[in-house]
């Protein structure tokens, strides 16, 4: 969110928790993207902010819910509800310190397994992957929305996503729900050991669409890998996520540069010569 945006999200997160019982003399920013997300003193609950129009909240509130009652490795929520103010949704969860230490490679997978399983149980209607496949071919295809893609990179990009998606579909796996987008950076080292945030990305899909979010090394801790499925679901994905760096409406900070790295290891997997 841009500074002005971003303000008027703060002030909002900040009444409704004080209108909710939950002082909110200070708020640090966590993270600013396509939200906020929000440490809110002294009550200490974080808060998550997006504007009305991006939806989700609703969707992630149900789902959290439901994976918590089932003991996922979820974050918790500290009110059941989805809150709106001047334009905005606001969601209060609990705020967790960081541990020492980051999540081993066997810790990410079991605890990848175990919101697995719990997914498995719950029934809510969701994309498919090839539903966020479709909106980044899209994207990449229209000049109006990323101008500032060169020609052959646009093909380049059109191409992958295109083959990877056909290449997945193609392989028969089992769909299940998936978090979405399961990095690092949507897991918390916590004392109550990982948990998960974020899961307004969830989608349907083969678990190594999962995985391939994650460092390289969860997947060997991970059982029933389909190894040759996983390297094509590491290549949509980098393809999905420099797809969104040309956006030109993106608001991730540094976001063409990173675009431009994850260009050169996309070549590098598809056995491309560096540009």
């Amino acid at each position: 969110m841009d500074a002005s945006e971003a303000s008027r999200a703060v002030a909002a997160a900040m009444s409704i928790a004080s209108s909710l019982g939950r002082p909110a003399d200070e708020a640090i920013v966590l993270q600013n993207s396509n939200k906020l997300a929000l440490r809110l003193l002294p009550s200490d609950v974080m808060a998550r902010v997006a504007p009305v129009a991006q939806q989700g909240a609703q969707f992630e509130v149900d789902l959290a819910r439901r994976l918590a009652g089932s003991g996922c490795p979820v974050a918790a929520l500290e009110d059941p509800l989805v809150h709106e103010s001047d334009g905005f949704t606001v969601t209060l969860w609990t705020y967790y310190e960081s541990v020492e230490g980051g999540v081993s490679p066997a810790a990410y997978a079991e605890a990848l397994q175990r919101l697995h399983a719990g997914m498995r149980e719950v029934d809510l209607p969701t994309p498919h992957f090839t539903d966020r496949v479709e909106e980044a071919q899209q994207l990449v295809a229209s000049r109006d929305r990323s101008p500032a893609l060169p020609d052959a990179e646009r093909r380049l990009l059109g191409d992958t996503l295109r083959d990877m998606r056909r290449a997945i579909s193609g392989r028969g796996r089992p769909d299940q729900l998936l978090h979405g987008e399961p990095h690092p950076g949507n897991l918390l080292a916590t004392e109550r050991g990982p948990v998960f945030i974020d899961l307004e990305t969830c989608c349907r899909g083969p678990v190594e669409f999962d995985l391939a979010h994650a460092p390289d090394d969860v997947a060997d801790h991970y059982p029933g890998v389909d190894r040759d499925l996983l390297r094509e679901c590491r290549i949509l994905v980098l393809a999905m996520i420099i797809a969104w760096r040309w956006d030109r409406d993106d608001q991730l900070p540094d976001g063409r540069r990173l675009g431009a790295e994850w260009f050169d290891q996309m070549r590098a997997q598809l056995g491309h010569d560096r540009a």
